[in-house]
Parts: C-alpha cells; structure tokens; sequence
C-alpha cells in the first residue's frame, strides 16, 4: 500500500483524486487546502489528517518520514499557477507526483522540473486523462488505419457554464489560471495533437474573459475550436433540455460522442502511474507551448477559417 499526500482538497476536481486512490487500494494519509470545506474526504479517507496552513502541513510530512512513514506521492490539485511549485515541494521531500491539468502555466517550467526531476531522482506525473477514453482511443485507431496524407476537417466545441463567482475566483484571473483556453481547454489541445499530430499553425481569432476561438493547423487536420464558459452560447436544444454543459467533437461532419466515460478516467491514470508507465512531463509539453501560444496571441477577429461560434456577440464582463 502507498501512502499519497494531497494539495488541493477543496476543489472540484480533488474528488476523483481521492477516489483513485482508494480504488487502487492506497491511502490519503494527509491533505492541505487553505479552504476548510472539505468533508468530502469522509467519503474516502476520514482519518486523513488536514491541514489549512501549508507550514504546519509540510511539518506534519517530515514528521512522518523521521518517524518511518514515507510519503510515495503527493497528488496536486491546486491552483493552476501553483503547481510548479507544489510539484517541486513533492520531490523536495522525496516523492513521486501526480499533477492534475494543466501540469504548469509555461512552457519554460517543464524543462526546469526536468532537471529536477534529476536532481531528486523523482518522477512528475500528469493527468492527460482524455487519451484513456475509449472512444477517443478507437479514433486514434481509426486514424492510424487511413491513408497516409488525408487531411481531417475538425470541430471541437466545448462550453461548462460558470456563475459570477468564476470571474472572483483565481480562475478568472489571467496571470493565475491563464484564462479559458488554458483552464478548460489544455486536455483538449492534448488530445487533438495526440490523434492528428504536431502543431503547424495556431491562429487565435477571439479570446475574452468568457471565451476563445480559433483554428489549429495540425499534421493531420484542420481544427476551428471554441470554448466558452457563458451559457449564452450553448445551442438552443441544450438550454431547451436544461443542460450547462456541452461537449461536441466533429471528425468530417460525423460527430464523436465522447460526453460519457469521464468517470473512471482518473482511476485508470492512476493505475497507470503506478505501474510506471503514467503520462510525463514530454507528454504534457506540446498542449503548455499551445495555451501559452494563444494566451501570448493577439486575436484576428472573424477572419479566415473560424468556428462558426465565434461569430456570436461578445458579452461585457459581469464586473465592469
């Protein structure tokens, strides 16, 4: 049994963590978050010990391994722009890592992690948890069998309705999260130059605090992509059916469902790193240079070839 430390408790996305864990027969043995609302962890590890000062969490851990418990990895779900320093906290005291998306903001902090990872003779793992799903491991395959040379025509659109509570949170802050197509679109990026191959143009043609857009030249395809955290834009059948989330993938015309499936998804990361053969930091590189590209871009406009979303009208921000 492995023993996992956990940064990040409080949020969305530390849940499927804690689950992995335990479904792969480990063990939470202590968790930080500097929000107490946590009580989540019943659900899995009631007698992990919590911590909301990160001093007294990061004591707590060398007090274990003086005492014999090592810590074998620590799970990161913080914040997007701590994790380059939460990552180099766990091989600090000696463990392996496991970062939750996207693995750091830059794409200059994965080849110094790189020599950390050296230096400590520790592994940094990261969640790319979309190349386990099924339906998109029976594209790769599909693809793979075509004819060398064809050109895919793509449409990824993707839009997960935020509140007005986004735009307070470190999420809708820029420097700390590196805006939408960073926070919800990196694992999107990843798996479409997994399946169609490197990046040879990236064009962003709108990027606001609630959305972006733009086009993809890859290998192997042409991608007009859209995300969006406004609920204005999601298609009428969707408002109509009640739903805040939208996921669509077009592959020529024909759609790819993939909406279900994601449950599991974590779990199955974990058993994989733990067998060794988790996604590192190479794997992550392509998707950080393509974010930090189109948060560094200056948008075209509706020029060229764009998601036909991009042309629906801009919304002002809640707070100005």
């Amino acid at each position: 049994m492995k023993n996992f430390a956990l940064i990040g408790a409080a949020g969305y996305i530390a849940p499927r963590h804690m689950r992995a864990i335990k479904d792969t027969g480990h063990n939470l043995v202590a968790a930080f978050d500097k929000n107490d609302s946590v009580g989540v962890i019943d659900s899995y590890f009631p007698e992990a010990d919590f911590f909301t000062e990160f001093e007294r969490f990061d004591r707590h851990l060398d007090k274990l391994k003086r005492s014999g418990t090592q810590i074998d990895y620590v799970s990161i779900c913080s914040p997007n722009y701590l994790h380059d320093a939460h990552i180099r906290f766990g091989l600090r005291i000696g463990a392996d890592v496991i970062c939750e998306k996207p693995l750091v903001l830059n794409p200059w902090n994965i080849e110094s992690l790189k020599e950390a990872e050296v230096e400590t003779g520790r592994r940094v793992n990261t969640i790319l948890q979309l190349r386990l799903h099924p339906a998109l491991l029976a594209l790769k395959e599909k693809i793979q069998h075509e004819r060398t040379g064809k050109l895919y025509d793509i449409n990824l659109t993707y839009i997960t309705s935020r509140g007005k509570w986004y735009f307070t949170s470190w999420k809708g802050d820029l420097p700390k999260s590196g805006g939408i197509a960073t926070n919800i679109g990196v694992h999107f990026y990843d798996m479409l130059v997994w399946l169609f191959g490197p990046v040879k143009q990236n064009i962003v043609h709108i990027h606001t605090h609630d959305r972006a857009a733009g086009y993809l030249g890859l290998e192997k395809a042409h991608v007009r992509w859209f995300l969006s955290i406004n609920d204005e834009t999601l298609p009428e059948a969707v408002k109509k059916a009640g739903q805040r989330t939208y996921r669509s993938i077009t592959v020529d015309g024909g759609e790819i469902e993939f909406s279900g499936g994601f449950t599991d998804l974590h779990t199955l990361s974990y058993e994989a790193i733990l067998k060794g053969e988790g996604f590192r930091l190479d794997d992550a590189a392509t998707s950080i240079q393509i974010v930090h590209d189109i948060r560094k871009a200056n948008p075209v406009g509706l020029q060229g070839f764009y998601h036909e979303l991009a042309a629906l009208p801009l919304a002002p921000h809640p707070f100005e």
